[in-house]
Formats: structure tokens, C-alpha cells, sequence
């Protein structure tokens, strides 16, 4: 029986998963192959090493992020509704704590979270300018409010509490 041969994105896709369940030292070939069910010569197909792998996975949340900042930006609706939207969207993203988690011992990895971090806060401040709001603080308050939240509430407290954040800063403008 012929296996069908995996595509790059299928590892991309299992090494997201893990990291997030195992963390970035699950990021290796012999124990991804074993989880997707084949061998590390599917793995050594698509990947010069376990570097490149991992590369590929940042490089996959990234643009993922990018994607999720440039499709709000084009989003309809009122500036208030847009920052509520966007927040729950970015609490959404189960990859970011790990992804953080990773960047505390990776400076690529650091890197790319910073880039991401710096595209979601010029979003925060443009919302917010919309909205009256000058003061850049309240936007860093927000995407730390992002960051921080996962860490202390579950899914729906976060979301609440966000919302809380942003009612706050809409009563003080």
C-alpha cells in the first residue's frame, strides 16, 4: 500500500499543535512523525533540519497574525466595535501564549512575536484615535491587557475583562 506523501503545511500544521500541548521541544522530527503517523524521511522531504522546521512554524504564525491585523483594518463597523472585535479575535489565537513562552528562549522566535506585537499596537492606536483617544498608553494598556489575560482567565473571563478595559478607556476619553 502506497502512503500519500504529506505536504509541508501538514507538519507546519502538527508542530503549531504541539507546541502549544508540549511545548517548542516537541518541535522535532522523530516525535512529530510518530504523532502525524509516518516517518522522518516525510519529515527530511520538506525540511533541511529541525531549525528550518521551526523557522517555518514562527514564520506560519506570523503571517497568520499579519493576516488577522490586515483583515481588520478592512473590516466595516464602528472604531469601538472594530477594538471589541479585534480583541476577542487575538484572545482567540490559542498559538500566542506559546508562541511567547518560546520567544523567552529564542530570539528569532522573540523577533518575529515583537513584529507581530508592534503591527497589532499601530491598529490599537489608529482604533483608538478613531475613537478620541490620543494617548498611546491605552493602547500598549490594551495589547498587554491581550497578552496577559490568557495567562489569568479562561476564554470568556478574558474577553469580559477586555471589554471591561475598553469601556474604561471610552469613559475616560
Amino acid at each position: 500500500m502506497k502512503r500519500q506523501r504529506l505536504s509541508p503545511q501538514v507538519w507546519i500544521d502538527a508542530g503549531l499543535s504541539e507546541l502549544v500541548t508540549a511545548g517548542p521541544n516537541a518541535l522535532a522530527a522523530e516525535s512529530l512523525a510518530r504523532k502525524i503517523g509516518t516517518t522522518k524521511g516525510s519529515f527530511y522531504w520538506h525540511f533541511k533540519d529541525v531549525p528550518d522546521f521551526q523557522a517555518a512554524v514562527v514564520k506560519q504564525w506570523q503571517n497568520q497574525a499579519f493576516t488577522d491585523v490586515v483583515q481588520a483594518l478592512e473590516e466595516s463597523g464602528s472604531a469601538e466595535h472594530r477594538l471589541r472585535r479585534f480583541g476577542r479575535d487575538v484572545l482567540s489565537r490559542v498559538h500566542d501564549p506559546a508562541m511567547r513562552a518560546w520567544a523567552l528562549s529564542e530570539k528569532p522566535v522573540a523577533k518575529a512575536v515583537a513584529q507581530v506585537d508592534a503591527e497589532r499596537l499601530k491598529y490599537f492606536i489608529n482604533l483608538l484615535n478613531q475613537l478620541g483617544v490620543s494617548n498611546d498608553d491605552f493602547a500598549r494598556s490594551c495589547l498587554g491587557a491581550l497578552v496577559g489575560l490568557p495567562a489569568i482567565a479562561k476564554k470568556k473571563q478574558a474577553v469580559q475583562s477586555f471589554d471591561t478595559l475598553v469601556d474604561l478607556i471610552i469613559a475616560l476619553k
